[in-house]
């Protein structure tokens, strides 16, 4: 090990190990306790080493696991896919589809919940504040780990009119449902920033506070409305976003062009 403090020179020691393949995408690193043991240090010395590498995203911490090598690749997600004419009928949401495309493994944590809207969220929907809206939580996972954490805030009335205010998750997304229960989103505005984790989604997320996250706000209406306002953060560094605009047919030039490496969930390193 290089010379320096003793966790940086332990990090480096695991940080070259999960590289020269020793500790796979989804392996759990030895414990704090097992790798205090093993390397003759305090715990919070063992400790400090992990959190170098929970801060470099190689690694992430989950309450039941251990501390997990994270999956390397980037996930490219088509923004448009959801809402093209030729899209196939699916029992899947758009997030799935992407996820199975990419022969990644795709899981939930959903929650729902009427609540008051605050001034932002009032904001967005074009309603009054403290007006009763519908909030639907999932936090995403890719063969376990933690990939985005996604609010989506709708009108309490447009949520009780097509049944999205269920307290369970809606396999073939809202959008489908209320596409189907006469309410189909014909526009879409789209927000983009990069920015600092903070310290709570540092948490959902698995990575350390300050990790830059993509943080995507899509605004979502009908000829009348605001329908929705989804926000949606995950790691920058694992995704790639891609908007694909105009007619099929050019469409299907363009991907043609680029090859299939850029097909909407093909993962790449």
């Amino acid at each position: 090990m290089a010379d320096g403090p003793t966790y940086h020179r332990i990090a480096d020691l695991l940080r070259e190990e999960i590289r020269a393949g020793k500790w796979h995408p989804g392996d759990r690193l030895p414990s704090h306790t097992e790798l205090a043991e093993q390397m003759q240090v305090s715990i919070t010395t063992a400790r400090n080493a992990i959190q170098v590498l929970v801060a470099e995203n190689l690694v992430y911490t989950a309450t039941s696991r251990g501390t997990i090598v994270r999956n390397q690749e980037v996930l490219e997600s088509v923004m448009t896919d959801h809402i093209r004419p030729d899209r196939p009928k699916s029992p899947h949401d758009i997030f799935e589809e992407t996820a199975r495309a990419a022969n990644r493994a795709p899981a939930k944590e959903f929650s729902a919940r009427m609540e008051p809207a605050t001034a932002q969220v009032a904001q967005w929907l074009g309603v009054a504040e403290d007006t009763w809206v519908l909030a639907r939580t999932v936090v995403q996972y890719l063969d376990n780990e933690p990939w985005s954490w996604e609010v989506s805030f709708y009108p309490r009335d447009l949520a009780e009119a097509t049944g999205i205010d269920s307290p369970h998750d809606i396999p073939e997304g809202t959008t489908r449902r209320m596409a189907d229960r006469g309410y189909p989103e014909t526009a879409h505005r789209d927000t983009l920033v990069a920015r600092p984790a903070s310290a709570e989604e540092a948490i959902v997320l698995g990575v350390a506070t300050g990790t830059i996250l993509l943080d995507h706000l899509r605004i979502g209406a009908d000829h009348s409305r605001i329908t929705r306002a989804t926000r949606q953060r995950s790691i920058a560094t694992r995704n790639r976003l891609a908007y694909e605009l105009g007619d099929a047919e050019g469409t299907a030039v363009i991907r043609q062009i680029l090859g299939e490496s850029h097909r909407p969930g093909i993962s790449l390193l």
